[in-house]
């Protein structure tokens, strides 16, 4: 029997996946697929797909592609053509052009070393100093500053004061545009309503809604899904070298992250198709069943290819 809840679809709901094409995916980049993708199916709304690739640094050739590929596998279908922030580049100038004309952008010529030695917060050293903003780094002066939110999962949210203040980069010195003013243009233009992803970036969405406030448009409500790490404080990850997640025999991995999100899935699930194991999923998935923690740590029980999950408090 259904368990499905009784709260009404949100209406009008835009949701989004966004990984970076750094690597191929990993459990823990499925698990914020998923999450994303029940979420929004759930609600009868859309489930885009955007590949951050703003950080040419970090793109690996073929990982978009790679990607791509993964969550078809996986049945996870997006609803409307894919984004690449590599192709977008004159948005984010039109929207550091409003920033400029609001006179809240200055160049900053501070190294990280420097700002790590004074405790890794930037203390506003460039602000009044007049740099040219040619070839330079470009912070924006914080008027909205952020202390607490509410997440949909992890309930009140709060950052230090230090960084609700700080005034954080929006383009580097290396001239690309920085992540927090990309992902919020990219979402104002998508009309995301809810962005569903992991708790790694609880902090920066501080950062997000105050720059939401500053371009004076309404902010997405945010649900940050516990992260799958290996051991306490260790996220899975690309940097980290997290086992790829398979393509050629999906269901086993899918299971696992119906499990991880708090679905209960029984074991006899795999022996329907991927399509009909999304249906069930989303069929019985909500918010409240996802564990209010801020990481569930994986292991492997050496008699099954499922892992098992042990729920670390916040």
């Amino acid at each position: 029997m259904s368990t499905t809840a009784v709260t009404a679809p949100v209406r009008n709901y835009r949701g989004r996946f966004a990984p970076s094409p750094s690597g191929p995916l990993h459990f823990g980049s499925l698990v914020a697929a998923v999450g994303s993708y029940l979420d929004a199916k759930s609600n009868q709304g859309s489930w885009l797909v955007r590949i951050e690739d703003i950080d040419t640094t970090r793109v690996v050739e073929g990982a978009a592609n790679d990607i791509l590929t993964t969550l078809e596998a996986y049945g996870l279908h997006w609803d409307e053509e894919v984004v690449y922030q590599t192709q977008r580049h004159d948005l984010y100038a039109h929207t550091l052009d409003k920033l400029k004309n609001q006179q809240l952008i200055y160049a900053c010529h501070c190294s990280r070393k420097q700002i790590k030695a004074l405790g890794g917060i930037y203390q506003g050293h460039c602000r009044h100093l007049n740099h040219s903003q040619a070839h330079s780094a470009l912070r924006l002066i914080q008027q909205h500053p952020i202390y607490q939110y509410h997440d949909l999962i992890q309930g009140q949210v709060s950052v230090t004061r230090d960084l609700a203040h700080e005034d954080y980069l929006i383009k580097r010195s290396d001239g690309l545009f920085a992540y927090q003013l990309v992902v919020v243009a990219d979402d104002i233009e998508q009309g995301i309503t809810h962005v569903v992803r992991g708790a790694d970036l609880l902090e920066p969405t501080a950062r997000q809604l105050s720059l939401f406030k500053q371009l004076n448009n309404a902010a997405p409500q945010y649900a940050h899904l516990p992260l799958a790490v290996a051991k306490p404080g260790f996220k899975l990850s690309k940097q980290n070298y997290a086992p790829a997640i398979v393509k050629d025999n999906p269901k086993p991995a899918l299971l696992s992250a119906f499990e991880f999100l708090g679905l209960a899935p029984q074991p006899a699930l795999v022996e329907l198709s991927i399509d009909k194991m999304l249906s069930w999923a989303i069929d019985n998935y909500s918010l409240e069943k996802v564990p209010k923690v801020a990481e569930i740590q994986i292991s492997q029980n050496s008699h099954s290819q499922s892992p098992l999950f042990t729920h670390l408090n916040k």
